[in-house]
């Protein structure tokens, strides 16, 4: 029998995914792996196993991978004290010691070309897991409705949808889809070494026009150049440094790096992504 294992259970994605994959694979042996190990046990599906999944201890790490073939590997959030390159080496030679045969690791899309500072850490992690020798599959999930929460919510009570000014596109996709393909992959039995998952390719001001499909208020679009959009962030209470980095994210959408066309995220979840706009009217 094949075990599974899925990291950072506690998280939004990290438990998703476990759900889904209980589903998928109801007779499999799964481990749900968690830093806080009470945490998990309160919110994992019932009869799954909680084993402690700390990125900054690898000992402990291999330990609770000791037995595990297949592990789904959720990348960590940045900014922790232990830098996020450090944990996820931990992870890989954790898994690397206690024989764990295949990893699928949450990725970013298109890491060869991408400049996003975010996709630093990815860089690094994919190449790890490569010299580890694991067979791997490359998650490269592109962004997260969620991700643009703010802006949406701001619109749905009345107030401008702002967004800086420019063409880039983003495959915006719910979170549950990218956790949901993530568990299916885990799942089969020839998977790619790389996905480029990502929703419909649209623009900022595609998604304001579908907000206003949704919203029972009038709201403005309003493209702004770099400097208003992050002085605006800070007049609305973001200090600085994260407006800065918010801006500069947005810079890099609008010279492409969210920019793709790819079928990979509805292939493997066998259906279509979920509606954006029925995920806007859950907000309301």
């Amino acid at each position: 029998m094949t075990t599974y294992a899925v990291t950072g259970v506690t998280g939004h994605f990290g438990n998703r995914a476990l759900t889904t994959l209980v589903q998928l694979v109801p007779d499999a042996h799964i481990i749900a792996l968690a830093r806080n190990v009470d945490k998990a046990s309160k919110s994992v599906p019932a009869g799954i196993e909680v084993r402690k999944g700390d990125y900054t201890d690898q000992q402990s790490l291999t330990q609770s991978l000791t037995g595990v073939d297949k592990l789904l590997f959720v990348s960590s959030i940045p900014g922790a004290e232990m830098p996020r390159q450090t944990q996820h080496q931990n992870v890989i030679n954790a898994a690397k010691a206690a024989g764990v045969s295949y990893i699928a690791y949450t990725s970013y899309p298109q890491l060869e070309s991408a400049q996003s500072p975010l996709s630093e850490d990815h860089k690094y992690t994919e190449k790890a897991i490569l010299t580890s020798g694991i067979p791997h599959s490359f998650l490269r999930n592109n962004w997260y409705l969620e991700n643009d929460l703010d802006p949406i919510k701001a619109a749905l009570k009345g107030h401008p949808f702002e967004y800086v000014a420019g063409n880039g596109r983003v495959g915006w996709a719910a979170e549950s889809d990218y956790a949901d393909a993530a568990a299916k992959v885990m799942t089969l039995d020839q998977p790619k070494a790389i996905y480029e998952f990502a929703g419909a390719s649209r623009s900022y001001s595609d998604l304001a026009e579908i907000v206003k499909t949704v919203s029972d208020k009038p709201f403005e679009v309003r493209a702004e150049s770099e400097a208003t959009y992050q002085q605006n962030l800070i007049d609305n209470g973001l200090d600085s440094g994260t407006a800065s980095i918010v801006t500069s994210i947005q810079a890099l959408i609008n010279s492409g790096d969210l920019t793709e066309e790819t079928s990979d995220l509805t292939a493997v979840l066998g259906r279509p992504q979920t509606d954006i706009a029925d995920l806007i009217q859950s907000y309301k």
